[in-house]
């Protein structure tokens, strides 16, 4: 899995927290360090359908992953992630 700055990505978890839900599509901004030598990390920007943004979050790389050519998108209303 080779991930590049500025390419969307797809979440592999739910994050309660932000409201979303594995399977959600966001763009990869940033790479990050971990601050105690952990996991490395990466910043994301998620859109909305429109492309609005909703959200700048911090994440661990091991839960995204990169698109596929056999996935098709898809679109949920904002709701709580259960």
């Amino acid at each position: 899995m080779t991930l590049e700055l500025y390419q969307e990505v797809a979440l592999t978890c739910d994050l309660p927290e932000y409201n979303l839900r594995a399977g959600d599509i966001a763009t990869l901004i940033d790479f990050v360090p971990h601050p105690s030598n952990g996991e490395e990390g990466c910043i994301l920007e998620v859109f909305n359908a429109v492309g609005e943004s909703l959200a700048v979050i911090a994440v661990p790389l091991s839960i995204v992953e990169v698109l596929r050519p056999d996935e098709i998108l898809t679109v949920r209303s904002l709701a709580k992630a259960s």
